[in-house]
């Protein structure tokens, strides 16, 4: 299934393509005297006004302070346009007698600007909490909706001088879906995935790290959870489904589903997540990490992560209000694009189409369709990498969020891509939530050989849309929210390790390309169906798996996943099977599962086989091991 772009579109793409070019050709070449209109200042570039760079110069209380504010303005903001970065230059931050202490709120990414983890040391910490929702904040207190922050870069000795025993326990990052950990070297007390020191139920529902050298790490209420090309001192708990890939020091998944760990000894592809830097001639760079096979442990342990170094003026620096017409000229010259954080109105396609670019997004940046355009495209090059971009739908419905790779037939580089894929690394969809949403595919993969690293698809579940009817506005909100693919994947050879794709109206995931390959997935199906003939296949079969492999796919592997129901608009909806996948060798499900969350049914896990999910053994995952079993 490849969502055809209208011919005015593709007549405005290949307009992009050819007289941008030219046009960018032309502001090169004007006189030397002329600044061009992309220029950077190497040593202090402008990141406006949504980004803070601290030093190592800047007193602790004066970040202490700015940081706590900050904070408070986000704790509760899930669905506000405010989007921030919070940058650390190389340097010492805290002392033992005078510790950096700070929360992360929604839309928030802290990052260190080092060349390693180890080059920002944090003495302090750096947390989420639980939000408790009822009673003045005392109780209902849980991490199921600490989505969209970000932290990576950096060292944390943890020092809790001032907290209380319990808060002085450890680190905590309670947090759900939308939060990645990356390149963090923690030390001095366990990190804890969810927050055990408030009023329950504490429930969380995460989440992700990679590339981090890490203490125990005390996972307790987290539902699902990735960790990737990591070290661990240990690990305790876990809830339905907790995947370890290229781990060192992960626990053992032998006793599953007793145990609900699948730990795989190497990742079958990766590439670390570009971050920016500043070098030691003060000059900000954005480092590429290169793309790996078969890999495990940290990328920085032995010295500096392989890959290459861009020169920061080798990108525009975008903010919003600049114009797609901008952007796409930036792009056509030659340049890299970095995306600060801020909402920006896109009314026609941002277009990657020259090989190897990197679109960078800062302090989760977010490109929100109008007009019912397409608002990101790759084109079927190598090496594009795009990361830290967050792409809302629009009130107009768009075919297609983004699209990475053209079309199926227009696949141009799958040899050159082989080892150098296009890369998708912490980009994250929504429809609804701070606004109504239309699109008809939220994520489509036409390319080969691309790598997705970390990615929510989500139509939302909630949201300050002022929806009413049935439970939460769900009955308005579903004829309404219009999302109905969320993933489509079209190419062969496509990877992806953190796949989170929640709530669409028909497939949340379809795959119809060849040697697909999956680490973690995790699904809702959706909340909302008013109806069962709403929720039911033309054939009369009962709703829509959660994972779909297409019937012509001979080869494709799944580790360690869970389809939920909830139904809560109307608990007697059910489905018949929570995954479809052809039945024959070459196609293989590893430690798969079905949940019930207190509203609707699946029959099946796979395929027929696997038992019920509902009411009647509510939280109780339905596991199965291997299919086709051996």
């Amino acid at each position: 299934m490849t969502t055809p772009i209208p011919r005015s579109r593709t007549r405005r793409i290949a307009a992009v393509i050819t007289g941008a070019a030219v046009i960018a050709g032309a502001l090169m070449a004007s006189p030397a005297s002329a600044a061009p209109p992309w220029a950077v200042d190497p040593f202090n570039p402008d990141f406006g006004p949504n980004v803070t760079v601290y030093s190592p110069d800047t007193p602790i209380d004066q970040i202490e302070a700015e940081l706590d504010a900050l904070a408070d303005q986000q704790r509760d903001a899930e669905m506000s346009g405010v989007r921030k970065a919070v940058l650390f230059k190389p340097g010492q931050y805290g002392t033992a007698e005078n510790p950096l202490q700070f929360d992360v709120g929604y839309y928030t990414e802290v990052a260190g600007l080092g060349a390693s983890p180890t080059d920002v040391d944090i003495n302090g910490s750096i947390e989420v909490y639980n939000r408790c929702l009822a009673d003045g904040g005392t109780s209902n207190c849980l991490a199921l909706v600490n989505f969209w922050r970000t932290i990576s870069n950096l060292s944390i000795q943890v020092n809790s001088l001032g907290d209380d025993g319990c808060r002085g326990s450890a680190n905590f990052w309670a947090v759900s879906q939308a939060v990645s950990m990356r390149r963090l070297d923690i030390s001095g007390a366990n990190l804890s995935l969810m927050d055990y020191c408030t009023a329950g139920p504490q429930y969380a529902s995460g989440g992700f790290i990679a590339d981090s050298r890490l203490p125990f790490v005390v996972s307790g209420s987290q539902q699902q959870w990735l960790t990737r090309n990591t070290e661990v001192a240990g690990w305790s708990n876990g809830v339905w489904n907790q995947v370890f890939s290229g781990v060192v020091g992960a626990p053992s998944d032998a006793n599953f589903p007793t145990d609900p760990y699948t730990t795989l000894a190497a990742t079958p592809a990766s590439r670390e997540k570009p971050y920016l830097y500043v070098g030691s001639d003060g000059r900000y760079a954005v480092r590429v990490p290169s793309f790996q096979r078969d890999s495990s442990g940290i990328s920085w342990g032995a010295g500096e992560t392989a890959g290459r170094s861009i020169p920061i003026t080798d990108f525009f620096i975008a903010k919003p209000g600049d114009s797609v017409k901008k952007i796409n000229l930036a792009l056509a010259a030659g340049k890299n694009l970095i995306l600060t954080p801020g909402v920006y109105d896109i009314p026609e396609t941002i277009l990657a189409w020259r090989p190897n670019t990197v679109v960078l997004g800062l302090g989760h940046a977010t490109l929100t369709a109008k007009k019912g355009a397409v608002p990101l495209a790759v084109a079927d090059v190598p090496g594009v990498i795009v990361a830290g971009v967050t792409i809302d739908a629009g009130e107009k419905l768009s075919p297609v969020l983004m699209k990475v790779g053209l079309t199926k037939t227009l696949n141009l580089s799958s040899k050159a891509s082989k080892n150098n894929p296009i890369t998708l690394s912490d980009v994250y969809f929504r429809v609804g939530g701070p606004h109504i949403g239309k699109s008809t595919t939220a994520l489509e993969i036409n390319a080969d050989n691309v790598l997705i690293d970390h990615t929510w698809v989500w139509r939302a579940d909630h949201g300050v849309e002022g929806f009413t009817g049935g439970v939460n506005g769900d009955t308005q909100r579903w004829a309404t929210n219009t999302g109905t693919n969320g993933v489509i994947v079209n190419g062969d050879n496509v990877t992806a390790t953190g796949l989170f794709v929640e709530h669409f109206q028909k497939y949340n995931t379809l795959w119809k390309g060849e040697n697909g390959r999956v680490v973690l997935y995790q699904n809702e199906l959706p909340y909302d169906p008013p109806t069962q003939a709403d929720w039911t296949q033309p054939d009369g079969t009962l709703g829509y798996p959660g994972y779909v492999v297409d019937a012509k796919v001979k080869k494709h592997r799944l580790d360690g996943a869970g389809v939920y129901v909830f139904n809560q608009n109307n608990p007697q909806i059910i489905t018949a099977n929570g995954f479809s996948v052809p039945q024959r060798p070459g196609v293989q499900l590893h430690h798969i599962m079905t949940v019930n969350l207190s509203a609707g049914t699946i029959q099946h896990v796979v395929n027929g086989v696997g038992g019920q999910a509902d009411n009647t053994n509510t939280g109780t995952p339905q596991y199965l091991v291997d299919y086709p079993a051996p």
